[in-house]
């Protein structure tokens, strides 16, 4: 009788306990429940959403295959709208650029690259658009749009490439001590077993090599 009896006092204590947050209880429990249901809904939509990008950028690289640059175009304007937050989405809008310039179609390319530059949610992504679009404003003779294109900040990786095609963009202005600068710089950010080295060094002993201090 002395177990039943604590039992009963357990039990009335917990109902006590109940009534009084039983009800926070049961909504934290809910909230949390939701909470997790919403995340693995959003995770299921994000895999989808890059199972169909992908099927679409397979679609864009074979256009771009087969030089049909309309659809070229269309694909990655569908990437674009319908999934922005994918790498496919960009990655799309490289390729349409290349497929633009393939057709001489600059001003095409040149905005592609200028939607990646501006609105890629990669920053590696942003800064391969810029280097392109700086080589187009190169070919353009619109070497001070070039220069401030690359004058904000770009990932580590790409300094060397960034210093390259500055020193391009100032020789072609014939500021020949910054260009020398410019290709010193690179020289030193690029790896020793990249191959873009040997070209570099060649543009820069055609300035004369590395100018003297004193």
């Amino acid at each position: 009788m002395a177990y039943d009896h604590e039992e009963q006092e357990q039990l009335a204590s917990l109902k006590a306990w109940w009534n009084q947050y039983g009800n926070l209880v049961t909504w934290v429990l809910i909230a949390a429940l939701a909470a997790y249901a919403g995340w693995t809904g959003w995770k299921a939509y994000e895999r989808n959403q890059t199972s169909q990008a992908a099927l679409l950028y397979e679609e864009l690289e074979k256009a771009a295959a087969a030089k049909d640059l309309p659809k070229v175009q269309r694909a990655a304007a569908d990437l674009g709208d319908r999934f922005g937050r994918t790498a496919y989405a960009q990655m799309g809008g490289l390729v349409a650029a290349k497929a633009a310039v393939d057709a001489n179609d600059l001003k095409l390319a040149k905005a592609q690259l200028q939607q990646v530059a501006d609105k890629g949610r990669d920053e590696e992504y942003r800064a391969v658009a810029k280097l392109r679009l700086a080589g187009i404003l190169l070919d353009e003779k619109a070497y001070d749009d070039g220069l401030k294109l690359l004058g904000g900040s770009f990932p580590a990786q790409f300094a060397g490439a960034v210093a390259d095609r500055k020193g391009d963009l100032l020789m072609a202005q014939n500021k020949t001590d910054e260009a020398r600068a410019a290709y010193q710089q690179a020289l030193e950010k690029t790896d020793q077993k990249n191959p873009g080295r040997q070209l570099i060094q060649l543009k820069l002993d055609a300035l004369g090599g590395a100018k003297s201090v004193g």
